[in-house]
C-alpha cells in the first residue's frame, strides 16, 4: 500500500499544507479507490523536495489522462514513453527555439533535480478522463503551494488560464506566463514566449545560479 497521501509529502511541505490536513484526507477517500493518473503514489511525487530547493515552479492544468503517461511531476512522462504526448512535443520546440536545448526523451526529473518545481493545478484525474478531478478540491492545495513560493526567490512560469489563476500570489517581476503549450493554444502566444530564458535571467539578476534546461 503505498503512502497516505499526506505522508508522501516532504516534511517542509506538510508543514505548509498541515491546516489542509484534514482536506488531504478527504481527497485521498474521494481517489484512492479510482484508476489514477498519475498513479497514488506519485500524486503529490512533485512535492517530495525541501521548499528551499526550489528556484522555479511550472505550473500547468492536470495531468496527462493516457494510462501510463502522468508521473507525478507536470508535463513530464517516463523515459520510456514514445511518441511523446503533444503537449511535451511542443515545450519542446519551444526549448529549442529559446536555449537551443534538446531532450532525447521525455523525463524531466533533471529539471526537477536542480530546483524546477512541476506542479499541475490539479494534480490527479482519472485514466482516459482529462479534468476529471477538478471540481474535487484540489486548487485549494495549490493555492497554498503558489502562496509560499510567492514568498520566496521562485521563479513562477505559469502555462494556461487555471496556472494563471495562480499569479497573485507572486511579485509581478517574477512571474513568466502564458497561454497553455497544448496544440490547442501554443500558437496563441506559448511559441516565441522564450520562458526558460527569461528565467534563467530572473534567477541571474537576483545572483541565483540558472537552471540547465
Amino acid at each position: 500500500m503505498p503512502a497516505q497521501l499526506f505522508d508522501q509529502l516532504h516534511n517542509d511541505w506538510q508543514k505548509v499544507l498541515s491546516p489542509l490536513e484534514a482536506h488531504i484526507l478527504g481527497l485521498q477517500k474521494q481517489i484512492s479507490s479510482q484508476e489514477l493518473a498519475p498513479e497514488f503514489a506519485d500524486v503529490f511525487r512533485s512535492l517530495s523536495k525541501p521548499i528551499g530547493e526550489a528556484k522555479v515552479v511550472i505550473f500547468g492544468q492536470d495531468p496527462y489522462p493516457t494510462e501510463g503517461h502522468a508521473h507525478g511531476l507536470a508535463f513530464s512522462v517516463d523515459q520510456s514513453v514514445s511518441p511523446l504526448p503533444p503537449t511535451l512535443r511542443n515545450i519542446f520546440t519551444e526549448l529549442s527555439d529559446d536555449v537551443g536545448s534538446q531532450p532525447v526523451h521525455g523525463d524531466l526529473s533533471g529539471w526537477f533535480e536542480q530546483g524546477v518545481l512541476l506542479i499541475n493545478r490539479i494534480l490527479s484525474t482519472t485514466v482516459g478522463s482529462s479534468m476529471g478531478h477538478s471540481s474535487i478540491g484540489w486548487q485549494e492545495i495549490t493555492n497554498a503551494v503558489a502562496a509560499e513560493l510567492g514568498k520566496r526567490n521562485v521563479v513562477g512560469i505559469l502555462w494556461g488560464k487555471y496556472a494563471g489563476e495562480l499569479s497573485p500570489y507572486f511579485r509581478q517581476d517574477w512571474i513568466i506566463q502564458s497561454v497553455h503549450p497544448s496544440p490547442l493554444s501554443a500558437y496563441r502566444g506559448f511559441f516565441g514566449s522564450k520562458p526558460f530564458s527569461s528565467s534563467n535571467q530572473i534567477l541571474i539578476k537576483n545572483g541565483m545560479l540558472p537552471i540547465d534546461w
